[in-house]
C-alpha cells in the first residue's frame, strides 16, 4: 500500500536535489555572469564579439536542448568516454551557463542605466574608477538589478525540473514514479514545495528591496 508515509520521504529527497542543483547553479553563475558581462561590455572588440555571441546563442535556444547537448556532446561529437558522475556535471554546467548570461544581461542593464554624472561627479571628488564603483555606482547598480534578477532565481527554481530530461529523479521525477502505482496527487503535491520555496524567496527579496529604500537611486 503506497500512502502518504511512504511518498513524502521520495518527495523530500526529490526536493533536496532540486535545492543541489538551485544553490550551485546561483553559486557559479552568479560570479561568472559577472565576469560575461565585463567582456561583453569591453572595449576590446574580439572579447566583446565573443561573449555577445554566446549570449545570443544561449538566450536563443532552450535550457533543456542546452542540457541535452552538454549531456551527449562529448561522447556523440567527440567520442569522449565520461565517468558515471557526469549527469549531474553535465546539468550543473547547463545550467550554470545559461543563468550566467543571463545574469550578464542584468548586470549590463544595470550598469549602462546608471547617468554619467555618477562617474563626473566621483572623479571631481578625487576618487579613483574602482573606489568611485564601489562606493557610489555599486549600492545604485544593486538597487535596480534586485528585481530582475529576483525574476530569474525564482524562474530558476522551476527551472530545475529540466534536469530530468538526462534521468535525474529531482522533485517532479520522483512524484512522477509514482503514477506507474495509480496515485495522481504526488504530482498536485508537488506543486506545494515549489510555492512555499518560491514564497520564501519572494519576501527574502522584498525585504531586500525595502533595505535599499532609503537609497535613492
Amino acid at each position: 500500500m503506497t500512502d502518504f508515509a511512504s511518498v513524502f520521504p521520495s518527495l523530500c529527497s526529490g526536493f533536496l536535489t532540486t535545492l543541489y542543483y538551485f544553490a550551485l547553479t546561483l553559486a557559479f553563475a552568479i560570479p561568472l555572469g559577472l565576469v560575461i558581462c565585463l567582456g561583453s561590455m569591453s572595449k576590446f572588440k574580439p572579447l566583446a564579439w565573443l561573449t555577445r555571441g554566446l549570449v545570443w546563442i544561449i538566450r536563443g535556444t532552450p535550457l533543456m536542448l542546452q542540457v541535452i547537448i552538454v549531456f551527449y556532446g562529448p561522447g556523440l561529437i567527440f567520442g569522449m568516454k565520461v565517468g558515471s558522475n557526469y549527469r549531474d556535471i553535465a546539468a550543473l554546467i547547463a545550467f550554470v551557463i545559461n543563468y550566467a548570461v543571463y545574469f550578464s544581461e542584468i548586470y549590463r542593464g544595470g550598469i549602462e542605466s546608471i547617468p554619467r554624472g555618477q562617474y563626473e561627479a566621483f572623479r571631481v571628488l578625487g576618487m579613483s574608477e574602482p573606489q568611485g564603483f564601489f562606493r557610489v555606482v555599486l549600492l545604485q547598480v544593486v538597487k535596480r538589478i534586485i528585481p530582475p534578477m529576483s525574476n530569474e532565481i525564482i524562474t530558476l527554481v522551476k527551472d530545475t525540473s529540466l534536469v530530468r530530461v538526462i534521468a535525474i529523479t529531482e522533485l517532479i521525477k520522483s512524484a512522477e514514479n509514482f503514477t506507474k502505482k495509480g496515485l495522481i496527487w504526488p504530482l498536485f503535491f508537488t506543486g506545494l514545495f515549489y510555492l512555499v520555496f518560491t514564497g520564501l524567496l519572494s519576501l527574502l527579496f522584498r525585504a531586500a528591496e525595502k533595505k535599499l529604500d532609503y537609497f535613492k537611486a
